[in-house]
């Protein structure tokens, strides 16, 4: 393991992973998702991981910055000092290992509020154990599914598994994996009373799914007060 392999972060090319994550942070900042240090993005090239390290104000984030990991072999090739390792690495490996290219992490308040709303449906003898929604237009921004072509359609009912929060991050790993397995189709899974992990194939389809659900969450926020129902 080294400390330094600078080479491995620092580019002029704007579409490489480290510049990616840098500017992805600092527009999630804007959005509500990164607030305090949390949250967080993975990308995957090749056989390399490139991950944001966690404690460190994302709207501040430098490629330097960046720890870089091997796929195969689970190993740092690069752990930057003075900066700790992401305490979301094993999910995002989680979705890696799913074929993703890209994992967002984020503490939005809409996916917060929605894991209430359902968790309070859930304990009043009701409610689905994930959250679902349908006949909105932005659903059309979702992926139908790992095996399937193109994405959700209008009257098609998206459904978001949710698993329980814990205190450590990695903790979560196992039941995001079973949540995995239990939606196949699936590319984002909720976390109660904490946020959302959401995947893609690449960086541009994980940033429309993170945006068009995180859309949905707070449309379904607004609806709930409304008296309106989620699924028609």
């Amino acid at each position: 393991m080294s400390s330094n392999h600078h080479d491995l972060v620092l580019s002029d090319d704007p579409q490489h992973p480290a510049n990616l994550i840098c500017e992805l942070c600092r527009k999630f900042y804007t959005l509500g998702w990164v607030t305090g240090t949390g949250g967080g993005t993975s990308i995957r090239q090749g056989e390399h991981i490139f991950i944001a390290p966690s404690g460190v104000q994302k709207e501040l984030l430098q490629p330097q910055d960046i720890f870089v990991l091997d796929y195969g072999t689970r190993e740092y090739l690069r752990r930057p000092a003075q900066l700790k390792p992401s305490a979301c690495t094993l999910l995002f490996l989680a979705a890696f290992d799913q074929g993703a290219g890209c994992c967002i992490h984020t503490h939005s308040q809409w996916a917060v509020l929605v894991t209430l709303l359902v968790e309070k449906e859930r304990w009043s003898g009701g409610g689905p154990a994930c959250f679902e929604i349908n006949q909105i237009e932005q659903i059309k921004g979702i992926p139908r599914g790992r095996e399937q072509r193109g994405n959700l359609g209008y009257h098609d009912t998206l459904r978001v598994p949710i698993i329980d929060n814990t205190a450590q991050e990695e903790d979560l790993t196992s039941s995001l994996e079973a949540a995995m397995k239990a939606y196949p189709d699936t590319y984002a899974v909720l976390v109660r009373r904490h946020g959302i992990y959401v995947w893609g194939e690449n960086v541009h389809k994980a940033k429309t799914q993170a945006e068009s659900l995180d859309y949905l969450f707070q449309l379904a926020v607004e609806m709930r007060k409304l008296g309106l129902p989620w699924v028609t």
